[in-house]
């Protein structure tokens, strides 16, 4: 019998995505079947599809229809009204220390603050301050994982991925509330 080699499939995953305006400027978000895989905050909305591609480099993307979009709707809801409750399925993967700073992220009650090094600490790695900045810095879905809620051990506002003055906004916002 002759030797067959077996070639892996990978399929290409498909990705929905939509554009509107929110508080912070621009907002792309993008799921998957399986939940929300990306939000990305921007000055130029025709900007934002190739940043998506970037990181997705092997999804056929598609455009929706930002008025019927509910992920659109559901995170610029919790821009707009923080302490809101929502619920929004996810499809992010991450290392299991990343997915360990992202779950006390989201312990963070809006309007509040905690530094990198609480974090570090409350999961059980003191000394990683930096590696939760990098974890951070990481996450796929800001707004909804509020990696803005993190702050320097002096209570700075560190680097944010999306500027510091968006960072500033969100969290001016959210006290308001």
């Amino acid at each position: 019998m002759p030797h067959r080699s077996l070639r892996p499939v990978f399929s290409k995953k498909l990705l929905h995505y939509a554009i509107g305006n929110c508080p912070l400027g621009w907002i792309l978000v993008a799921h998957s079947t399986v939940g929300l895989c990306a939000v990305i905050l921007g000055d130029d909305p025709d900007a934002l599809p190739g940043e998506l591609q970037v990181r997705f480099p092997q999804a056929d993307l598609i455009p929706v229809d930002p008025a019927t979009d509910a992920y659109l709707g559901q995170v610029i809801g919790l821009i707009e009204s923080p302490q809101a409750a929502v619920e929004v399925a996810l499809d992010i993967p991450g290392t299991p220390f990343q997915q360990h700073v992202w779950a006390a992220l989201c312990q963070v009650s809006p309007g509040k603050t905690t530094t990198y090094a609480e974090i570090a600490s409350q999961i059980g790695a003191p000394g990683a301050a930096r590696a939760v900045g990098a974890a951070c810095a990481a996450n796929p879905v800001t707004i909804v994982i509020p990696c803005h809620r993190a702050v320097g051990s002096d209570g700075s506002f560190t680097g944010y991925r999306w500027g510091v003055e968006r960072k500033r906004a969100l969290l001016e916002i959210e006290a308001k509330q």
